[in-house]
Order: structure tokens, then C-alpha cells, then sequence
């Protein structure tokens, strides 16, 4: 049986954050260590991230926020449903709750997502590749819909849908983050139909939940991937099916590697926030440059890409 071939994306999201993001997002990228990043568009160093990802040839897409900052649409940024009392977006938990409530106008949303795709075009000199939500917003009841609109209007093929094999078993996530993961992994279930309607494609695989910040090891990341694959196979057909024996498996791993951010530079508008800030960033850069990592994806038959190899 020909050895399960596994096509490894590792996206760096968050790029555009601040300049010290970027830096250490590049810094993985050419350690082989990050195959692909997500831009935020309404971050404070987004031109100087879309320069980078030129310059080394970095694979880039869109990390579509809703949640943090300010839009980037110009009629938005005064008086629209999207923002708080003080004029930024609601934040990760207020979005979850303004949206809740019915309180989000849509025709707002899909305006906002539409600006940060011509915003990307601008910046990059391409439509992305792939978009995803920053917080995982696009997977939220209602605003699945109107993401899954925007990308079929621009012919934007790839996605990302945060359900993690194995989620459930990771006993060292604290319960007050868990159960935001099992919100998002809930959102996730019931976005798939709406995606697949849209013909939007996604990886195989998701991980990057129980890998997160100081949750991140070589050890934690190679049981993530190894039980997601052992989950994947056993749904495949036979081994003496043909495809079987040819069996390609793509997987996203989200990571969040940077040099802690230094208030006040940074953010999306407000400034930089606790987990930019904190040296968990840093810790998942140094985890992802390991050389035992990298060796284990040559041994495993692993190979890093990004959405436009798969």
C-alpha cells in the first residue's frame, strides 16, 4: 500500500497585525516553517505585509475581520450596526452577542467583506487565493451565508471550516476557552451545507484549537495531525480501492507566530491586544522552527503547500 501522501498547510494568520508580527511571520515562513499566511486588511501593518509577502513570494490570502477594529469601508466607519459606542467593530464576544440579538444589519456585513476583498486586491495585486474569518466569525449563523455570497461573487475557491478531530480529548484547554471552541465547532457543523452549496472548498483537516499560544509543542501538533489522519483513513474506502492507494490528504494547521507586540503600535485600530502582546506568540515561533519538526514531516511523508497547490 503506497504510503498516505499529506499535504500540510500552515497558515500564519494575523499577518498585517504590527510590524513585529510580521517580521515573525516572515522569520517562519523562510525557516519552511509557514507555507501560507492570512491578511488582515485593516491592520496597522497591512501594506507592509503585502510588501513582504512580494518580496519573499509568500502565498497569501484573506483573514476577513468583523470583530476587531475598524472597517475598512469608508461609509462604515461612521454610524453602522458593526460598531460599538466607541466607533470599532465589537470584538470577539460583543459580534457573538450584537449578532444574537439581531442587532447586525447584513447588507453591512457583506459591504464590509466585499471592501476588504477589493482592500486585498488593492494591497496585493490579486484576488485571495483563500478567506477565512478572523475569530471565526464567518462561520456564525447568518454571516456563513453572506461570506459564502462574497466569495462565489469573486470566485475565491478556498476557505477554512474550524472542525478539529480530536477537540474534545485535548483535557488541557481551559473550560472557558473550550467552550467558545465547541460555539465554533457547533457554528462549523452547521456551516458545511452552506459552504458546499456555494461549490466553496475547504482542507480535509483543521487543526489549530488545542495548538494554540502556549498550548503549542512539537509533540501536541504531531498527535493533532496523526489523529486527524487515522480519523480521515478510516473513512476512506477499502485499501484495495485505487484511490485509496493514491490517497492524498490536505490539512490547515492555524498558527499565530510573531514577536510579542510593543503598545502602541499595532492592532487593527485600537491598538494591540493581551494575546499579541503576550510571549505565547513568540512560543509558537519557536515551536514551528524546530528542526525535530520539520523532520518529522519529511519522515511522514508530509508535504507543506498552500491553497494554490492543492
Amino acid at each position: 500500500l503506497k504510503m498516505l501522501q499529506v499535504k500540510l498547510i500552515v497558515t500564519g494568520d494575523d499577518f498585517g497585525y504590527c510590524p513585529r508580527r510580521n517580521q515573525g511571520i516572515v522569520d517562519c515562513f523562510l525557516a519552511g516553517a509557514v507555507s501560507n499566511v492570512s491578511l488582515l486588511v485593516n491592520g496597522s501593518a497591512a501594506a507592509d505585509a503585502a510588501k513582504l509577502a512580494r518580496r519573499y513570494n509568500i502565498p497569501i490570502g484573506l483573514h476577513a475581520n468583523l470583530s476587531e477594529g475598524s472597517p475598512v469601508c469608508e461609509v462604515l466607519k461612521t454610524n453602522s450596526s458593526l460598531l460599538n459606542q466607541d466607533g470599532f467593530f465589537h470584538g470577539k464576544m460583543g459580534f457573538r452577542t450584537a449578532l444574537s440579538k439581531g442587532l447586525l444589519n447584513m447588507s453591512e456585513v457583506k459591504q464590509e467583506l466585499k471592501a476588504q476583498v477589493e482592500l486585498f486586491h488593492e494591497l496585493t495585486g490579486h484576488l485571495p487565493p483563500h478567506m477565512d474569518g478572523h475569530q471565526h466569525v464567518h462561520v456564525l449563523p447568518e454571516v456563513r451565508h453572506v461570506f459564502a455570497e462574497v466569495l462565489e461573487e469573486y470566485g475565491i475557491k478556498y476557505t477554512r471550516v474550524p472542525i478539529e478531530p480530536g477537540l474534545h480529548n485535548c483535557d488541557w484547554i481551559a473550560p472557558s476557552l473550550m467552550d467558545f471552541y465547541l460555539g465554533v465547532e457547533e457554528d462549523s457543523f452547521n456551516t458545511v451545507d452552506v459552504f458546499t452549496r456555494h461549490g466553496i472548498r475547504w482542507p480535509d483537516i483543521y487543526i489549530g484549537l488545542s495548538t494554540m499560544g502556549k498550548n503549542m509543542s512539537v509533540s501536541n501538533i504531531w498527535s493533532a495531525i496523526d489523529t486527524a489522519i487515522v480519523e480521515v483513513t478510516s473513512k476512506a474506502p477499502s485499501p484495495t480501492d485505487q484511490m485509496a492507494q493514491s490517497r492524498t490528504v490536505t490539512i490547515e494547521l492555524m498558527v499565530h507566530p510573531g514577536y510579542p507586540s510593543v503598545p502602541p503600535v499595532g492592532g487593527c485600530g485600537e491598538g494591540p491586544d493581551d494575546f499579541s502582546q503576550s510571549w505565547e506568540r513568540l512560543h509558537e515561533l519557536q515551536t514551528l522552527i524546530k528542526p525535530e519538526l520539520q523532520s518529522h514531516y519529511k519522515t511522514r511523508n508530509i508535504q507543506l503547500c498552500s491553497f494554490k497547490d492543492l
